[in-house]
């Protein structure tokens, strides 16, 4: 080994350290708060545990809680609690080093059962350094649970990389943290703004949160009530919890007038633990469909809240729900304040996922009114689901409601089980077509062969639909397939009137002559299999994107590869007919361009050329007047 080598251990300059934990660490300064009354919880938490091994240390004030004054005179705010305090050395130790958590080590000292017993919150030892975000000053007055009065220890720093300790006599257990509000925070010395606060982040914590009555001031004295709810209602049996209490809880949790549709309350223990109380909405909120703004469940650890927006905990297609997740398993920041990618996570995410879609999947079997209630508050937002969660693509897919050319109707009812449950002898592809509405895609030609054999379609006239069928192959088995792309043949499902082969011979050489007139319009010109009423229609070749889609990605400044379209004809249209018959070069190049033109706008589509489009219109009427 080299004489020269040496292990020496990291320098920190502790004030500029201080400094980017007090301006940095935090995003929001109300959680000064949630922080400072999550360490007062676990003191009390810690002196009822010793209390089980030592026989008095509670006697003198039974009853654990945590106090919230505030003194517009003084400008200070107090976080009082009667738990276990702190000793001189004790106050040295974990108020004075950085990133030591007393909570931390206290858990670490336990075994067995004892640990399981605790919901301690503390972790990281930097919570307390958050008083520093709205105080220039801080001051921590405490003794520890069980010495006498003279052991009071009086702390203070103003945060700058020094802090001062003494002995000063306290008649109570506990500790008192008091902020000295930095100059331009008064908004905090409001009480309604603090009890605001308090509900916010510790409504649920199991110790009472009190605050002096509204009109009461002083140090000492006065009529105290309790903020705070001071219980978890997730965490409560099932059993215990009424059908009008769910529903209560949901209008508190969300902030909706209105009684949810479902729930679903459970608790996974074992490798992972955590609880879940999540609702489906009766009604969808007016920003559901932006999708840069996150809004739902609020993540709870330990029952403290964390944050509102936890969309790490469910995918975006279910932003929908409405509800709270607690575990004390989440990987949080340091700041408590976002989650962290790891396997728990994943785990929570995917066990979340899995209950919500089994609480749509039990509305749907169970109570179909209800569902499609449901479906036409959301039905959009759920179609996301395959695309962005190929895992449970099949649980969405068998979720979603459609309208088809059997419903009759704009309104989405069919299932894809109630579909293949009803397919045609020899039908093994479940047929459908994509429009930008309900009123241009039940009119399409397309669909007039399918009506005249009797072949169910689905009929999909939302925007998004055509990002679903990119991104779901198919269903129990059956391909999904497009009845306006590739070369349709349905011999195998009802026997055609007419030899297609023997008429393609027939219109070979007119074809020729549509596909010359066209040019680079086309990829190529046929015979339709599909067309019975219409004279023409446009079909894209397999596999190539959706014309809707191609022109989205154009719309958000994405590469898309132009697809030419292939033009079908209806042999048996007098149109056709009356075209394959003009010998007329000019005429002949007014009806082919007439063909396609209208195949476009059947569609949906825009033309080019209008003007020109109408022109030819009354070019072609004017020599059939003649």
């Amino acid at each position: 080994m080299s004489e020269t080598r040496q292990t020496l251990s990291f320098q920190a300059e502790v004030q500029r350290l201080l400094h980017l934990m007090i301006h940095s660490l935090y995003s929001n300064k109300d959680v000064f708060l949630r922080e400072l009354i999550s360490n007062a919880s676990d003191a009390c938490d810690r002196l009822r545990f010793e209390a089980l091994q030592r026989d008095g240390l509670l006697a003198d004030d039974p009853q654990l809680r945590i106090r919230v004054n505030c003194d517009r005179a003084q400008r200070t705010i107090t976080i009082a609690d009667n738990g276990i305090g702190m000793s001189r050395d004790e106050a040295i130790a974990q108020l004075g080093t950085i990133a030591r958590s007393g909570t931390r080590e206290f858990l670490a000292g336990l075994t067995g059962e004892g640990a399981k017993d605790l919901s301690l919150i503390g972790q990281f030892g930097v919570g307390f350094y958050s008083a520093f975000v709205v105080a220039d000053r801080v001051t921590v007055l405490t003794r520890r649970a069980g010495a006498p009065p003279e052991e009071g220890v009086r702390w203070e720093s103003r945060g700058e990389g020094e802090y001062t300790i003494d002995s000063e006599p306290r008649p109570a257990r506990g500790t008192e943290v008091i902020l000295h509000l930095r100059e331009g925070e008064d908004e905090f010395l409001d009480p309604h703004r603090l009890r605001a606060l308090i509900r916010r982040y510790s409504d649920h914590i199991a110790l009472p949160v009190q605050m002096r009555r509204e009109g009461e001031s002083g140090d000492s004295g006065g009529d105290y009530e309790t903020i705070n709810r001071a219980s978890a209602f997730w965490r409560r049996p099932k059993q215990e919890i009424s059908d009008a209490e769910y529903r209560e809880f949901y209008k508190h949790v969300a902030h909706d007038f209105e009684d949810p549709l479902a729930w679903t309350h459970h608790k996974v223990e074992g490798r992972l633990e955590w609880t879940a109380l999540l609702y489906v909405p009766s009604r969808a909120a007016f920003d559901l469909y932006d999708r840069t703004h996150f809004r739902g469940v609020k993540l709870y650890v330990q029952r403290v809240f964390i944050m509102d927006d936890a969309e790490q905990l469910l995918p975006r297609y279910l932003r929908f729900v409405r509800g709270v997740i607690d575990s004390s398993d989440l990987p949080l920041n340091v700041s408590r304040e976002m989650l962290q990618d790891n396997q728990v996570v994943e785990s929570l995410r995917a066990g979340a996922t899995k209950r919500v879609l089994g609480l749509l999947e039990e509305l749907r079997t169970q109570d179909r009114e209800r569902y499609q209630i449901y479906w036409d508050q959301f039905g959009r937002v759920l179609k996301e689901g395959p695309a962005e969660d190929p895992a449970h693509a099949e649980q969405v897919a068998s979720l979603l409601l459609f309208a088809t050319t059997q419903s009759g109707t704009p309104a989405q009812t069919v299932s894809l089980a109630d579909y293949v449950g009803r397919m045609q002898p020899g039908q093994s592809e479940i047929y459908y077509l994509t429009a930008d509405n309900y009123s241009t895609v039940a009119a399409s030609p397309h669909l007039e062969m399918f009506r005249e054999k009797g072949i169910e379609v689905l009929l999909l006239g939302d925007r998004i639909d055509e990002w679903l069928v990119a991104s779901l192959p198919g269903y129990e088995g059956k391909a999904l397939r497009s009845v306006s792309r590739g070369d349709l043949d349905l011999s195998s499902v009802k026997a055609g009137d007419e030899s297609h082969a023997q008429l393609e011979q027939e219109y070979r050489e007119m074809l020729a002559r549509v596909r010359s007139n066209l040019g680079d319009k086309v990829q190529d010109v046929r015979l339709s299999r599909r067309l019975k009423d219409s004279p023409s229609c446009i079909v894209l070749p397999e596999g190539a994107l959706g014309a809707r889609l191609e022109r989205w990605l154009r719309e958000l400044g994405q590469e898309a590869p132009a697809t030419k379209p292939i033009l079908e004809l209806n042999p048996a249209h007098p149109i056709v007919i009356k075209a394959r018959h003009e010998e007329d070069k000019q005429r002949f190049r007014l009806w082919s361009d007439l063909l396609f033109d209208q195949a476009v706008l059947a569609e949906g589509g825009t033309l080019q050329d209008p003007a020109g489009f109408v022109r030819q219109i009354n070019e072609l009427l004017i020599a059939i007047a003649r």
